[in-house]
């Protein structure tokens, strides 16, 4: 499915703009991450584009979500290494550990863009563009900041080959990319 098709597909499903922003963010962490890492970075994009396509449908719901997009996706056409990574995002879910870099990598690169958002949101301006990769570190420490973001899962970036620093860049280099288009 070629990426325009896909967005329509996100937006029949997804109608919330914090959602689609939140999606928005995960590909562009998903291309860069592939791009640095020399993987597909169309698949890697559709994944993150992808990841929270039955958020609104499950509501949510840890015990359902990526089950729904499972079977969603699968009936769409999407390639089957794309929805594992999206059905595992959520291992609660599926009661299964992640194993593939892939998986590791959505389950980081989602997750980061809730923490890069919040970090924005304390600046001033509440601009993207202004964070600085410090200061995302610095905020992986202090646990009741952003407290519903899993640091567990941002730490899966070592499992990719990635040290925090490095990872905090490349995802906050490709947030900032696309800044004019998940205002917030």
């Amino acid at each position: 499915m070629d990426r325009n098709k896909a967005e329509g597909l996100l937006k029949k499903y997804v109608r919330k703009d914090k959602m689609l922003y939140h999606s928005y963010a995960a590909e562009a962490v998903m291309r860069a991450l592939a791009e640095s890492l020399g993987r597909d970075v169309e698949k890697w994009g559709l994944a993150g584009l992808l990841h929270d396509i039955d958020t609104e449908i499950t509501n949510a719901d840890p015990l359902k979500h990526g089950l729904v997009a499972e079977d969603l996706l699968l009936d769409e056409g999407i390639d089957a290494d794309i929805v594992d990574a999206i059905k595992m995002h959520n291992e609660e879910a599926t009661g299964l550990e992640r194993t593939a870099e892939f998986q590791h990598a959505l389950a980081a690169g989602e997750t980061i863009t809730g923490l890069i958002f919040a970090v924005a949101l304390v600046y001033p301006d509440k601009k993207i563009k202004d964070v600085k990769p410090k200061s995302i570190t610095k905020r992986m420490k202090q646990s009741a900041f952003a407290a519903s973001v899993s640091r567990e899962n941002i730490l899966e970036c070592e499992k990719i080959g990635l040290s925090l620093n490095d990872f905090t860049e490349i995802a906050l280099g490709a947030m900032k990319e696309i800044a004019d288009k998940i205002k917030f």
